[in-house]
């Protein structure tokens, strides 16, 4: 989806399309990285040197709320958003630069249905993220050791 379809629907569900909403769009829409707010923040201002850290928050929120990003966890406990997957997919994240992939299969079948043995739980959803090295970060470590 391009930005300028964020935005429409944005507009569609009676949130105001601001100069600064434009920006934070505009950064998350067209990355290939999970974004912490203030990485968005830090790359919207280049767009628009006004903008606040309380709005980048909020239209992340609302960009949760319509289904456009989804929240990454991270090592650090903090939270990185990125554009919401389409269908059921799973995620793997490079752990130097943020570099995100969706992927999908890899039956778990079998370990949701031991788990939810185990615990007694009835298992609805899950949601597999897994982190490590890019290629490009892995090549970059790599002739660091050099």
């Amino acid at each position: 989806m391009s930005s300028n379809t964020w935005l429409d629907q944005l507009r569609e569900n009676g949130y105001r399309l601001t100069e600064s909403r434009r920006a934070v769009v505009e950064v998350v829409a067209t990355t290939e990285r999970a974004l912490t707010p203030v990485e968005v923040f830090d790359a919207a201002r280049s767009r628009y040197p006004a903008l606040g850290l309380v709005t980048v928050y909020r239209t992340l929120e609302k960009l949760e709320q319509l289904g456009l990003v989804q929240r990454v966890h991270q090592e650090n406990g903090c939270n990185a958003y990125l554009t919401h997957a389409r269908g059921h997919q799973h995620l793997i994240i490079c752990k130097t630069c943020g570099r995100a992939e969706y992927f999908s299969g890899d039956d778990i079948s079998s370990l949701i249905q031991r788990v939810s043995q185990q615990h007694g739980f009835t298992v609805k959803d899950h949601w597999l993220q897994l982190s490590g090295l890019c290629p490009d970060c892995q090549k970059l470590r790599d002739e660091g050791d050099d």
